[in-house]
């Protein structure tokens, strides 16, 4: 499978690992997010001043945050035949940690999900090492990155219609949401592990990727680090946003008055994917990597531009509730998208440095989540107690606006730099 995949057309070769990756961390979503569908009102053994849920997505977003501390090392340093493996233990012992969180009595059961966040956190990272790196990486990575989009909503709709029409508890649904996406799991990480590495020719576009150790790593950081910054600290806002809008998504959609829809978690995420998908896609078509960094900082500032108008649009009464979620949730993944895949590998590419994209994305991951962590116990511990409703439009306002000026700065050091004619970002 891998000599013919190595000698098929470019398109037979995206379709193929495209849909590979694609599968790959959809299904890893069903190990992670199927409890948010939940709402957990009222929890026997929970008599804490923190939320039941918030304390469980927190406990969660840890173990992940954690994760993707140890990834810095982990996934710079990982070899490629080692991936596939690895993907299947770590989301193995996920899942057994959700058992954990079934048969386990509150309050002990919060620290299941802890055990559940914690191998997850490695997993975008071993399935992106099989697309980074290639001259189709726009497309690939476009591909994998609506697996997050879509899957997120799927996977909770799923868990919604199993507690509804199958009567499975709110503590047993996580886990048997993932059972059922096991077999998906299996034959993707099968076609990943077949897929052959990068092409010579790919290399001399992208530049070679190769595990990188600590003095790499530290080498790469001391000549980009102001870019870096901004852009991090930008990514810092649009995870914990994302995480708000996605782990209380039941609370949000309740507040709208869609609180009894389980296919409204998909329903709003399609158009979102569809869109993020289109826009990192057609990157494919620019050659010059600094031509492209510099195209993806307009596309993140547009989704920060467009998440702050869409929900200023809803409150004055022109959006309908839907049609914010979905404005909304277009503009925040037109941003956040990019720094997932493509953003990272062009800044490589650009650099002319033997690297792994997959260093920088664990890097901004690692504090991304930090904030995100912050932003839930400032809602949960605020002197002012905000309904969920205000409290995300005024998230959305924030995250909208400071994302424009770090971005913002952003480009305007890559501008100088590119004047400069250096390669330096």
């Amino acid at each position: 499978m891998r000599s013919w995949l190595a000698q098929a057309n470019p398109v037979v070769f995206v379709l193929f690992a495209g849909l590979a990756g694609f599968c790959a961390y959809f299904s890893m979503y069903a190990f992670r997010k199927p409890f948010t569908a939940a709402t957990f009102d009222v929890v026997p053994g929970w008599d804490f001043a923190l939320d039941y849920k918030i304390a469980l997505v927190i406990a969660q977003v840890a173990g992940y945050a954690l994760s993707k501390l140890i990834g810095v090392k982990v996934i710079a340093e990982m070899r490629a035949e080692r991936r596939a493996l690895a993907i299947v233990l770590l989301i193995g012992a996920s899942w057994i940690a959700l058992v954990l969180f079934a048969v386990t009595p509150a309050p002990w059961n919060v620290a299941a999900l802890f055990l559940n966040g914690l191998p997850l956190g490695l997993i975008w990272g071993l399935v992106f090492g099989f697309m980074e790196g290639r001259r189709t990486s726009e497309v690939l990575g476009a591909i994998l990155c609506a697996s997050f989009i879509l899957s997120s909503g799927v996977v909770k709709s799923v868990g919604k219609a199993l507690m509804e029409h199958q009567h499975v508890s709110p503590f047993w649904m996580p886990a048997t949401v993932g059972v059922v996406f096991m077999p998906l799991l299996a034959v993707s990480v099968l076609a990943l592990a077949a897929l052959p590495p990068p092409s010579p020719a790919d290399e001399t576009d992208r530049g070679a990727r190769r595990p990188m150790m600590a003095r790499e790593r530290a080498a790469f950081l001391a000549r980009h680090w102001p870019v870096l910054v901004l852009l991090i600290a930008a990514y810092v806002l649009l995870t914990a946003f994302r995480d708000l809008r996605d782990n209380f998504a039941a609370e949000i959609w309740r507040a709208l008055g869609y609180g009894d829809a389980a296919s409204v978690f998909t329903a709003s995420e399609g158009p979102v994917a569809a869109l993020s998908l289109v826009a990192m896609g057609v990157m494919i078509a620019v050659k010059n990597n600094g031509r492209a960094l510099l195209l993806m900082h307009g596309v993140i500032l547009a989704g920060f531009a467009l998440l702050g108008l869409s929900t200023l649009a809803f409150q004055q009464g022109l959006m309908s509730p839907i049609a914010w979620m979905i404005a909304g949730g277009a503009g925040l993944y037109l941003a956040y998208t990019p720094f997932n895949a493509m953003l990272f590998d062009r800044m490589v590419a650009y650099s002319g440095t033997v690297a792994t994209a997959g260093f920088l994305i664990y890097l901004a991951d690692a504090t991304g989540y930090l904030g995100s962590v912050a932003l839930l116990l400032f809602k949960n511990f605020a002197v002012v107690d905000l309904p969920w409703l205000p409290f995300f439009t005024g998230a959305a306002y924030a995250t909208s606006l400071a994302g424009l000026v770090l971005v913002g700065g952003s480009a305007l050091l890559f501008l100088r730099g590119r004047r400069d004619g250096t390669a330096s970002t």
